[in-house]
């Protein structure tokens, strides 16, 4: 049976996760450099809204709920939900231009 649209959509937020994560150290956390890494690969797009470091490294300490200098997968989620309810706010302004 085929995975529906959101199964394929959190399979593949988990592949995302895991393949950076997976890159250095524990393979449960995302080190400041492979959340670089993949905000630079998978979200181009906002990530030329970032204008300097201090910007990413203020995005990443506010993502570390946990103090551990780390992105866990449940730091990258509230991420990626913040991000995905700022896309369908600024879709839904839009939606009759």
């Amino acid at each position: 049976m085929a995975m529906t649209d959101l199964e394929t959509s959190m399979a593949t937020l988990i592949v995302v996760f895991r393949k950076y994560s997976e890159k250095e150290g524990d393979k449960h956390k995302l080190k400041k450099s492979e959340l670089k890494d993949l905000l630079h690969d998978e979200l181009p797009d906002l990530m030329t809204h970032v204008k300097d470091q201090a910007e990413l490294d203020s995005l990443m300490e506010s993502l570390d709920t946990d103090g551990d200098s780390e992105c866990n997968f449940q730091e990258f989620m509230t991420f990626v939900s913040l991000v995905t309810v700022c896309c369908h706010e600024f879709f839904s302004e839009h939606e009759d231009e």
